[in-house]
């Protein structure tokens, strides 16, 4: 039996709290097991790392994993991979992890073998909806809907499409005197676009099902069917290189950017070294320390200010910045600027609490080690694109330029752009409330 799903964005899409670990989502089904799963290998052939790889600041598998863990609807979230570096980020995104056998990390190995090796070594689950790491514009809202269809109205497997206006003809191979014909058109009677409804495909986003049809028949699609369709505008599939630029594009109007907050970001702590500045110190030949910070900083810094978000900069013990400058930087930028020890967040902290805020009302830039408890913390975090791996993991978004070149810049852009989205949001909230 096969039905359908048609879907937009609902009132309060995406409002599902803060993200948790996958260890504490809560029962989402009474009777059952839910859990989600992405297979991400190491070996991609088209790109190499392609899981991994940042995307919009954030690595790819991270767009998923965040849309799975702030659903709510899934007992446990995993990854499973052979790699050790996908490893990392997938528990720094809240996931667990599969390390799945050589037997199917093959490039040979098909999705089904690889879901059903982590069924049987997870007997405890009995749903399994299989997320793909290459669809980076999924959102909680299409994964509570399409499951609610498996828990709520019986479906043994859901999997997701979309509506695609593309008429198919038969290829011909070269050297073939076969002539091709259409499949789906009938030249004579060529409809306009808006008289015809199109076709139904798979976007790959995900496939739901249960673990007797995954154990039992040996398919992902089986028993009582149902499809999801999605907007094209959520259908975002990446294979190659050449799709990425288009997908970045995609992800930054169309991407889950994590739940809204009503005031998004009030206050900034950025570290001068390694954010602000390249890390770089230069010397005199009297002995004078300068530093080189980039114009297009500083314009972020009055950008900030400009929309109410107190700017905060910090140095630290293990590398201070002489009073001299720091004197100048408060001249030039307007912010007063805090030394801290080797721990920010023991002084951040009672900074946080004095002003009345919470942490999810805090942006941080950090660039090392030190900055870890600060970057899991902050609401928005971020670092320069040539931050230790040790923070990257630890950051919400991961900046492509580099310290001192312009990163302040960029992760200022994308904390007002979210600010923007939040405050598009709350007003179409408003408008709804009042028409309907």
């Amino acid at each position: 039996m096969y039905t359908m799903k048609t879907v937009g964005p609902p009132e309060g899409a995406g409002q599902t709290g803060e993200l948790l670990p996958a260890q504490k989502l809560s029962k989402a089904d009474g009777k059952r097991h839910i859990a989600a799963l992405i297979l991400a290998r190491g070996g991609s052939k088209g790109i190499p790392l392609k899981n991994i790889k940042m995307l919009a600041g954030v690595p790819l598998l991270g767009w998923v994993l965040r849309a799975a863990v702030d659903s709510g609807m899934f007992q446990s979230v995993w990854v499973s991979t052979d790699h050790d570096e996908i490893e990392k980020v997938a528990k720094a995104w809240g996931a667990q992890v599969h390390r799945r056998s050589p037997e199917v990390s093959k490039d040979s190995s098909s999705s089904l073998e690889t879901i059903q090796e982590f069924s049987r070594l997870t007997p405890e689950v009995d749903v399994i909806c299989h997320l793909q790491a290459t669809s980076p514009c999924l959102h909680p809202f299409h994964l509570k809907e399409a499951l609610e269809m498996i828990t709520e109205q019986g479906y043994d497997s859901v999997f997701s499409v979309v509506r695609r206006h593309q008429f198919r003809w038969k290829e011909i191979k070269q050297g073939s005197e076969e002539k091709t014909f259409p499949f789906n058109l009938i030249p004579a009677a060529r409809p306009r676009r808006q008289d015809w409804d199109g076709e139904l495909c798979e976007n790959g986003s995900f496939y739901f099902t249960t673990t007797e049809m995954l154990l039992k028949e040996q398919i992902t699609q089986g028993g009582k069917v149902a499809y999801y369709e999605m907007l094209p505008e959520y259908s975002v599939d990446i294979d190659v290189d050449i799709d990425w630029p288009v997908a970045e594009q995609r992800v930054l109007r169309f991407g889950y950017f994590g739940a809204p907050s009503p005031e998004v970001v009030r206050l900034m702590f950025c570290n001068i070294s390694g954010c602000l500045t390249g890390g770089h110190i230069f010397m005199s030949v009297s002995g004078e320390e300068m530093v080189s910070i980039n114009i297009r900083d500083t314009r972020a810094i009055r950008m900030l200010q400009k929309e109410d978000i107190e700017v905060i900069l910090l140095t630290s013990d293990l590398d201070p910045v002489a009073k001299l400058l720091t004197d100048r930087l408060t001249e030039r930028t307007g912010c007063q600027v805090v030394q801290v020890g080797d721990e920010p967040l023991d002084l951040l902290r009672k900074m946080v609490e004095e002003k009345k805020l919470q942490w999810k009302d805090v942006a941080y830039m950090g660039s090392d080690q030190q900055d870890v408890s600060c970057l899991n913390l902050a609401g928005m975090s971020a670092v320069p694109g040539d931050a230790p791996n040790v923070a990257i993991n630890a950051s919400k978004y991961t900046c492509r330029k580099m310290g001192g070149t312009g990163a302040l810049r960029e992760f200022a852009e994308h904390i007002l752009l979210q600010k923007e989205k939040a405050k598009s949001h709350r007003e179409q909230h408003r408008i709804d409330r009042i028409n309907f």
